[in-house]
């Protein structure tokens, strides 16, 4: 799957590549993937074969690390993720324990590995952990290498809300013990920096914003006329937490009881194996309804065919009824001047403010969110000049240099004023 963490972080590290600093961005647990070009490097640590079998069998924790290259080479990961990976609460819960539990933890000769490699390099001015699940290796990190760590928070309660209550409470307690090594965390928009530090207990003065930005290259945001038959997009994962059975319903609600003419509701995304039964609830629904004919599933998108389906698409969508930390997809619907209706909560309504790229309604209110619709139907006007003010928005405020800039802010911040750093390590 195309991963946002992953492409967000690709993202600023690309960018701080192209100014000139030397930036290591090192895959954890599987490759990364993403859309744009992939600045990784080639070796994978904590490798998802390794980290699996240490923690379910002991014989591997003592295993010889040279071992371990057998099963730590990328195409064997990705031969043996492939297909998913389990999602059972269980099983994750005390996986994420475990490494948050550091060297003290089932994998603690996958850290060893990590810290000698790391070692072998030339000095990092500071290391960047991309999520606070990774917060474990803060310690072994700072002590091996002495260097300042910043640690990212960019969706991780999602992750923390679906483990059993027990790991869930466990796994935070974990990530506030190990914060004290942290130098600085860096949150994806203004609503995660203030969640967060309640929902982990963190102090609110040592998070900083950097909103999420996006290479331009590519987008159209020339206007285009309104079509007679409207297209409603959705471009995201296929899963509840983004809220396609939401759209749905409002497709409904709008051809049903809002006098809406046939129209298309088009939606593209990742679909895991565990949601495949999800989207065909969905369609059974329209089905049931006389609607699935005007409804389509693309799959995966590539970023050319991202870009050609957001310039097809009238108004877009994704209503999570999840408080999104950052709505990547909502930066390429306006990069593209496409105008959005999206829910009242997370990183929505301070995007709404910056850009006035679309209109905002209750959140898991389908009749809202059907009525947000029709005014946009009702006044193509109004559509134009929201895309118009979005495409503007993204240029002002969330490019992938803006955010490159905040980044090296907040390193500045990090390593004292008289210092900006020429490298940075990030394990993503």
């Amino acid at each position: 799957m195309y991963c946002g963490t992953c492409l967000r972080d690709n993202t600023v590290a690309s960018e701080l590549m192209a100014r000139g600093h030397d930036v290591s961005l090192l895959p954890v647990y599987t490759p990364t993937r993403t859309d744009e070009r992939n600045v990784s490097d080639a070796h994978v640590f904590f490798g998802g074969i390794s980290v699996f079998l240490e923690q379910r069998v002991p014989l591997f924790r003592r295993m010889p690390a040279v071992l371990d290259y057998l099963w730590d080479v990328p195409a064997v990961i990705k031969a043996a993720t492939g297909k998913g990976v389990s999602v059972d609460p269980k099983d994750l819960g005390e996986l994420t324990v475990s490494m948050l539990k550091g060297e003290a933890g089932f994998q603690a000769k996958e850290i060893g590995k990590l810290v000698a490699y790391l070692q072998q390099q030339p000095p990092y001015d500071l290391i960047v952990l991309p999520v606070s699940l990774l917060i474990g290796l803060a310690k072994p990190l700072k002590q091996a290498l002495h260097r300042p760590i910043v640690c990212m928070l960019q969706g991780e309660d999602l992750f923390l809300d679906f483990l059993s209550a027990d790991h869930s409470a466990l796994a935070k307690d974990l990530i506030l013990a190990h914060a004290p090594q942290v130098d600085a965390f860096m949150a994806t928009s203004d609503y995660y920096s203030d969640y967060m530090s309640g929902y982990l207990g963190l102090d609110r003065k040592t998070i900083h914003t950097v909103p999420i930005g996006i290479h331009l290259d590519g987008h159209d945001p020339s206007p285009r006329p309104w079509k007679e038959t409207l297209t409603i997009g959705y471009l995201a994962r296929i899963a509840p937490e983004k809220g396609l059975d939401l759209l749905a319903a409002a497709y409904r609600i709008l051809r049903k009881e809002k006098g809406l003419p046939p129209s298309r509701l088009r939606a593209a995304g990742y679909l895991a194996p565990e949601h495949k039964g999800y989207l065909r609830e969905i369609e059974d629904k329209l089905q049931a309804w006389g609607l699935r004919g005007e409804f389509e599933y693309f799959g995966e998108v590539t970023r050319e065919a991202k870009i050609a389906f957001l310039k097809d698409v009238n108004v877009f969508s994704v209503p999570s009824p999840y408080a999104e930390p950052k709505g990547l997809y909502l930066l390429e619907s306006m990069a593209n001047a496409v105008p959005w209706v999206q829910p009242r909560h997370g990183a929505f309504p301070e995007m709404e403010r910056r850009t006035g790229g679309g209109l905002l309604f209750e959140p898991n209110d389908a009749q809202d969110l059907a009525t947000r619709i029709m005014t946009l139907v009702n006044n193509p006007h109004l559509a134009g000049h929201l895309g118009r003010n979005g495409a503007e928005g993204v240029q002002a405020h969330y490019t992938a240099a803006k955010m490159a800039e905040r980044t090296l802010e907040v390193f500045d911040k990090v390593l004292g004023p008289a210092r900006r750093p020429a490298t940075a390590g990030s394990a993503p």
